[in-house]
C-alpha cells in the first residue's frame, strides 16, 4: 500500500457547502515503546526506533499503553515531552506521572489519576516536541511499556478556501 504523508493540519467542516460549520480537528496516533527500567531519555517508537517528535500545538488526549514492567516495588512510569528547539526545557511528568509500570493494558486521559499537567492541553505553541518516557520514582527490574499516544494540532478552525 502507498503512503501518504502531508504537512497540512487536517481538519472537517463535515461537508457544509455554506463554510459556516466549526472545522474540528482530526485525531492522530504515534506508536511508543520504551523499557520499563530506562531512567531518562526519549519515547521510541515501536517500529525503527525514530524519536516520537509532535508538531507545535499538539495536544494529547490519551495514552493507551501496555504497561508490561516486571519486578520492583510497585513500579511506575512517566511520560513526558521537551522541546525540540534551542533551550528545550524538559517536562519529564507532563503527561503522565507515577503510573503504574506494571499496571497492564491501561486508558489514560485528562480524568486519569496520574494524568500530567499537559495532558490535553497545548504542550508548546510555538516548537515541536520529543515525547520522552522513564521510570518513575520505584523503577521496574524488567519489562516494557509500549502502546499509542492519541493527539490532534490545535487551531482556530477556520476554513481555508
Amino acid at each position: 500500500m502507498a503512503l501518504s504523508t502531508t504537512q497540512a493540519v487536517w481538519r472537517s467542516g463535515g461537508g457544509d457547502q455554506t463554510r459556516t460549520a466549526y472545522c474540528g480537528s482530526m485525531q492522530m496516533v504515534a506508536q511508543f515503546y520504551f523499557p520499563a527500567t530506562q531512567v531518562s531519555g526519549n519515547a521510541l517508537t515501536a517500529s525503527g526506533g525514530q524519536p516520537i517528535i509532535l508538531p507545535a500545538n499538539a495536544i494529547i488526549i490519551a495514552v493507551l499503553a501496555n504497561a508490561a514492567g516486571t519486578g520492583g516495588t510497585s513500579p511506575t512510569f512517566d511520560l513526558g515531552f521537551t522541546l525540540y528547539g534551542t533551550g528545550g526545557t524538559a517536562s519529564p511528568q507532563a503527561i503522565l506521572n507515577e503510573t503504574p509500570a506494571d499496571g497492564g493494558k491501561l486508558v489514560l486521559n485528562w480524568a486519569s489519576a496520574t494524568a500530567g499537567a499537559s495532558m490535553s492541553a497545548v504542550m508548546s505553541s510555538t516548537q515541536m516536541v520529543y515525547i520522552t518516557g522513564r521510570a518513575g520514582a520505584s523503577a521496574a527490574t524488567g519489562g516494557t511499556i509500549s502502546g499509542y499516544i492519541s493527539y490532534y494540532i490545535a487551531d482556530d478552525g477556520q476554513q481555508n478556501v
